[in-house]
């Protein structure tokens, strides 16, 4: 078993996700490299300065934009719209491990048989008229639906019609206006030896033993414990995760590693014993300064952050107004190796203004002139991210 001191832990998360040091991605293919490191980033489509996948993103990739992402999703179609951790974005080389998610919902199509006439108008009209929108195509039905892969439901016939060819695989996401969700046919745009592949791997027991290294990979250490991390991993009870966990040991595929005054044991994968090691000679990195998405990868298991980082954070979108102890879309903030606390930051995109609306610290940090050069820095590359020229503090309490 290997033995960490607690900042030898944050250093390999932080390493291990290129949030410390120089950058390690760069460009348009640093984004798929790190895509592929993590197998998913999520989806989330409000946009108060970015949307969540963006915000992964731009705090890893040098030199991000926006237009990378939407590139390799929608013309390079290295990356694809698909349901992993909740809503998310895969490499579409992973396509036919979600197989069995996608035969589900052939399956659960039987429950609403109505579908079948409507299904055969949306083929013909994306034939006569290419790429559609639920706004493009009204279709007569009365059923509610409720997709059988995720929590899309509802009783608009267009939408659930569009979005459980979707869950099938007939369908992918073409393109996205603002929120809005454009359809065409998967085979035009995904390869068919990964469209019509079979499942990979034989029986639930392999496929969660892939989903769940996966996961490990996608965070970088883990618990074998109850967490967020493996949310959306159909039938992986704890009966279930622990035999997932035995095997991946005795097979090698993963190690133990305890964190002092950790009572939990973590795990890595075998591939990521080389930047343990790199950690353990106690490198001194670069330190950085960077906003965290909501929904980010590093902080998938928030339990995990708060024993390691001592690091508390909700996020409050979902909160009631009166009992948000922040705001509303608030994130967290990364200086070197410590999350020093939380920033509510609004792109006002018509006036060209980033408006950096409050700063909340944690309790022992003093904003030294060092760490406000390293946050000025950070607004300046978050405005340029955001394309906006300006940046207001006024607001900041």
């Amino acid at each position: 078993m290997i033995q960490l001191t607690n900042r030898q832990a944050r250093q390999f998360l932080l390493l291990k996700h290129g949030l410390l040091g120089e950058y390690q991605f760069t460009g348009k293919q640093g984004v798929l490299d790190f895509v592929r490191q993590v197998g998913c980033i999520q989806y989330d489509p409000i946009d108060v300065c970015g949307k969540n996948a963006e915000l992964v993103l731009q705090s890893r990739i040098k030199g991000f934009t926006k237009n990378m992402l939407a590139e390799l999703l929608y013309q390079d179609r290295s990356l694809v719209d698909y349901p992993d951790k909740n809503l998310a974005i895969i490499p579409v080389e992973d396509w036919p491990y979600f197989e069995r998610y996608r035969q589900a919902a052939r399956q659960h199509a039987k429950r609403y048989p109505e579908m079948e006439a409507l299904i055969e108008q949306v083929r013909a009209h994306i034939q006569n008229h290419g790429a559609l929108s639920s706004d493009d195509l009204k279709l007569d039905g009365n059923f509610t639906w409720q997709s059988a892969i995720h929590w899309s439901s509802g009783n608009n016939s267009s939408r659930s019609v569009l979005e459980q060819m979707y869950s099938t695989g007939e369908l992918i996401i073409h393109h996205k206006k603002g929120t809005r969700k454009y359809y065409d046919i998967a085979g035009k745009y995904i390869q068919p030896n990964l469209l019509n592949a079979p499942e990979p791997l034989e029986g639930e027991h392999e496929h969660h033993k892939w989903r769940v290294l996966r996961r490990i990979g996608a965070i970088g250490l883990l618990w074998n414990r109850a967490s967020d991390a493996w949310l959306n991993i159909w039938g992986l009870k704890a009966e279930q995760r622990n035999e997932v966990f035995r095997q991946l040991l005795y097979e090698a595929r993963i190690v133990a590693v305890a964190v002092e005054q950790l009572k939990d044991i973590l795990y890595c994968r075998a591939e990521d014993l080389p930047l343990i090691e790199a950690v353990l000679q106690n490198p001194a990195p670069k330190w950085r300064c960077e906003l965290i998405a909501p929904l980010d990868n590093f902080i998938w298991d928030r339990k995990l952050i708060n024993v390691l980082f001592g690091f508390d954070y909700t996020w409050e979108i979902y909160t009631p107004a009166i009992k948000r102890k922040f705001g509303y879309y608030v994130l967290p903030l990364l200086y070197g190796e410590s999350l020093i606390g939380r920033a509510e930051v609004i792109a006002e995109r018509k006036a060209g203004t980033l408006v950096v609306k409050n700063i909340w610290y944690e309790n022992d940090i003093k904003p030294t002139k060092q760490l406000r050069t390293a946050l000025n820095n950070c607004f300046q590359n978050f405005a340029l991210f955001n394309g906006c020229e300006t940046i207001s503090t006024e607001s900041m309490n």
